[in-house]
């Protein structure tokens, strides 16, 4: 799947992506308030940018329904980085730059500025890719090695719909977001997504086997409902 993300005034961050067998552009507004357009394969980008201008009002509208989380000074993303501003060192208006310890925002406008919350929002993001790459699949081979169990790959993706997946070639899909969950939430999910590689369901069997292997499994199955898919800070 081809996909691009732009940066548009008053909307900030639009995801695109293009899906064979689309026929028609497609608009949506995630939980946490991302813009994604899907397009049909032969579709340009630029049509696609197009139409969200076109719907730019209705874009805010539903975007004031789905409060944001604000992203300031010394907030904490992931494990191991911190949100920091600076000024700008240059022509644009907003760069970023992403350290091991720091995402860090280089701008005169304001914190608040949407344009700035949307280019905090994509760096911190790329923060939690390179987290998540460093120290999920690890985590993971050390679970399956521990349980028992094996794999054919993992893929780190932006899941906003669920924290993994398990595809019937035993490869595990893994959200970046996860990196975000406290450690024995993270193992729910990844022990969760390794029992799905004998079954492909949620049968008595499935839940047998994964509360064998971590008998909190269902009080972890209750608490990680409270968490989403987006970027949290503290």
């Amino acid at each position: 799947m081809a996909y691009r993300s732009v940066m548009l005034p008053d909307i900030g961050e639009v995801y695109l992506s293009k899906r064979r067998g689309a026929k028609y552009i497609r608009l949506s507004i995630t939980p946490s308030g991302q813009v994604r357009i899907g397009l049909p394969s032969w579709t340009p980008y630029a049509a696609g940018i197009a139409f969200a201008k076109r719907r730019k009002a209705w874009i805010i509208q539903q975007q004031a329904l789905r409060p944001l989380v604000q992203l300031s000074d010394g907030a904490r993303i992931g494990k191991a980085h911190r949100l920091c501003f600076y000024p700008s060192r240059g022509k644009a208006k907003i760069s970023s730059r992403v350290t091991q310890t720091e995402v860090r925002i280089y701008t005169d406008l304001p914190f608040g500025d949407k344009l700035v919350q949307s280019a905090a929002g994509a760096a911190s993001q790329r923060a939690l890719l390179k987290e998540a790459v460093d120290l999920l699949p690890a985590r993971l081979a050390t679970l399956a090695q521990e349980k028992g169990y094996s794999y054919r790959g993992v893929r780190i993706r932006k899941l906003t719909s669920r924290w993994g997946s398990c595809s019937n070639a035993k490869v595990i899909n893994l959200s970046y977001f996860l990196i975000q969950l406290p450690w024995p939430l993270i193992d729910y999910v990844l022990l969760h997504e390794l029992v799905h590689t004998r079954h492909m369901n949620h049968s008595r069997e499935f839940w047998n086997d994964l509360i064998n292997s971590l008998p909190q499994a269902r009080h972890l199955q209750e608490e990680i409902k409270i968490y989403n898919s987006r970027i949290e800070v503290s």
